[in-house]
């Protein structure tokens, strides 16, 4: 069945790939990113290959836009029953150099921007009988991440947010859960690689059991198994992609 998807944070790394596994899914996509021109390109190129697909610039801490934005979806695809959940910021500090400026905002985009989404999403869920969210979180929530508190915390929270509201929806139809990649090759592991904060991709690959990192396919391909049909019974979970990073 054709549903209606949005991706936040579609228009590049993850969540661009993610809009290509929907999309190649016969999903209707709606691109959300603060970049609207990349979202625009992802959009462009969804409908090129014979899908329907919306690129939007939103910015997830503003609950005004987003809302907005889900009008928008809803008026030109439809209602929204899928919702992935990949926009994100990264940020490296010591702890006792984490200033209360740089906790908010990681707070603000990767938890707070994400409930915005989910409570724009949920209603037509409900109306619907039938919903999936999958939000993208990290290992680095899993496992602990010195010199990143602040990003692991506001991770975490995803998933505690993933648990509570896969038991209150469940029996709404709606299934809720969470991918905590590590080891995923992105522009974003790029930047933080150029900065310094993190090792170059051959001494990353050796601390993961496959030997290799990921990609953003690899995450698209279990965003889209959970968001099928055939996943109905799987809600509230956290499931790892990440070459045995994390066990």
């Amino acid at each position: 069945m054709v549903r209606v998807a949005v991706v936040t944070g579609g228009a590049s790394g993850m969540g661009e790939s993610t809009c290509r596994e929907l999309g190649r899914r016969g999903h209707k996509v709606a691109v959300l990113d603060v970049n609207g021109e990349a979202a625009q390109r992802v959009a462009e190129d969804l409908r090129a290959d014979g899908g329907s697909a919306l690129g939007l610039v939103v910015d997830v801490t503003d609950r005004a836009a987003v809302d907005e934005a889900f009008g928008k979806v809803r008026s030109e695809l439809g209602p929204v029953h899928i919702l992935v959940t990949s926009a994100g910021l990264v940020d490296f500090a010591p702890f006792v150099d984490i200033s209360p400026q740089a906790w908010q905002r990681l707070i603000d985009v990767n938890l707070t921007g994400t409930f915005h989404c989910a409570q724009a999403a949920v209603p037509d869920m409900l109306e619907a009988g039938w919903g999936r969210i999958v939000m993208i979180s990290s290992s680095s929530a899993q496992r602990g991440s010195p010199g990143m508190a602040h990003y692991a915390a506001s991770k975490g929270a995803l998933i505690s947010l993933t648990r509570s509201l896969a038991r209150e929806y469940g029996a709404a139809g709606i299934t809720v859960n969470n991918i905590p990649p590590s080891g995923i090759e992105t522009p974003m592991q790029h930047q933080s690689q150029a900065a310094g904060f993190l090792p170059p991709n051959e001494q990353m690959a050796a601390s993961i059991p496959v030997g290799h990192l990921g990609t953003g396919d690899d995450i698209a391909a279990a965003v889209g198994f959970l968001c099928s049909e055939q996943a109905g019974f799987i809600t509230g979970q956290t499931l790892g992609v990440n070459g045995g990073a994390v066990m």
